[in-house]
């Protein structure tokens, strides 16, 4: 998410990660948006060897405190929120220890250095200097240990360069993994390519995130999730499993309650960005080649207009 504020254009805002954005615009977004987000309810996804709190943030993002069963040992992806976070940490009794940034945009970062100063000994990772607070920056396959949970870091260049997405996975375990993509994988949607091309988005959610086992959760930075569906049901009008979940999703967002996680299995019945590789898509496109129908209709989305229904 980047807002419009002021003077500033959504472009503008959304590749500001500096002092000025968190200082001059952050406080009187944070204030303008308290009232919205009470109204997106908190989840807990619970499997017995980890848990996963979606925490609202802002007007559409998500924070989540992954939780380490075994130690009671946590980490926080993107707590945009510090309060929010440590109010959540406090109500689970657990040690947080770990922060995993996605990127470096304000809405996803722009916590960090209060949090680090809230809770002291926090280890900040992120595949970025821009990221805030960053003490260890993190590159392709670097593993990582939160308790008996083992987190690898997937580079997915193309939002932004460093963007890192985080699988989070217990060895020897039954259940199904999770992956956090901040905003190169939405439900149903991919990540506008700020600094990143149509070559690079198609690595990362076809040739990285996509060959993740398939029934990994996928937990996403945004609730996009009804504007994405209604795009992907105009590239493929008759896709049965799109107008499903679309009309489950809002179900869903219309009592507040948040349409993520997804699995990698699904997204690739729904998503157009995942589905590059399929003729109704390509045709749709006018293209014959996966990258080049990954730039049009990444380029087709950039300009669509939302329907109502």
């Amino acid at each position: 998410m980047v807002w419009g504020f002021g003077h500033l254009g959504r472009g503008s805002l959304a590749v500001l990660g500096s002092t000025w954005a968190r200082r001059v615009v952050g406080s009187a977004i944070l204030g303008a948006v308290c009232q919205h987000t009470d109204i997106r309810k908190c989840q807990i996804i619970e499997q017995s060897n980890m848990k996963v709190e979606l925490l609202p943030a802002l007007t559409d993002n998500y924070m989540y405190l992954i939780i380490d069963e075994d130690t009671k040992e946590a980490a926080i992806v993107d707590p945009v929120q510090p309060q929010k976070v440590m109010e959540t940490v406090k109500k689970h009794g657990v040690k947080l220890t770990t922060v995993l940034t996605t990127h470096h945009h304000w809405d996803h970062a722009g916590g960090n250095e209060k949090l680090v100063k809230m809770e002291r000994g926090l280890k900040v990772y992120g595949g970025d200097d821009r990221v805030g607070a960053l003490t260890q920056k993190v590159s392709h396959l670097t593993m990582l240990q939160v308790g008996s949970l083992t987190i690898k870091c997937l580079a997915t260049p193309c939002h932004t360069s460093g963007h890192i997405c985080y699988f989070v996975s217990k060895p020897n375990s039954s259940e199904p993994p999770a992956v956090f993509t901040g905003d190169t994988l939405f439900v149903a949607g991919c990540g506008k390519f700020y600094e990143g091309t149509a070559d690079e988005m198609y690595k990362a959610l076809l040739e990285v995130l996509g060959r993740l086992p398939p029934e990994t959760k996928v937990y996403c930075g945004h609730e996009y999730t009804i504007n994405n569906l209604k795009f992907a049901r105009h590239v493929e009008p008759n896709n049965v499993a799109i107008q499903e979940k679309l009309a489950w999703a809002k179900t869903k967002c219309a009592v507040g309650e948040p349409a993520v996680p997804s699995t990698l299995a699904e997204e690739f019945t729904y998503n157009p960005f995942m589905r590059v590789r399929e003729k109704t898509v390509q045709q749709h496109a006018g293209e014959t080649d996966p990258v080049t129908t990954m730039r049009a209709i990444r380029k087709e989305k950039d300009n669509f207009k939302v329907p109502k229904d």
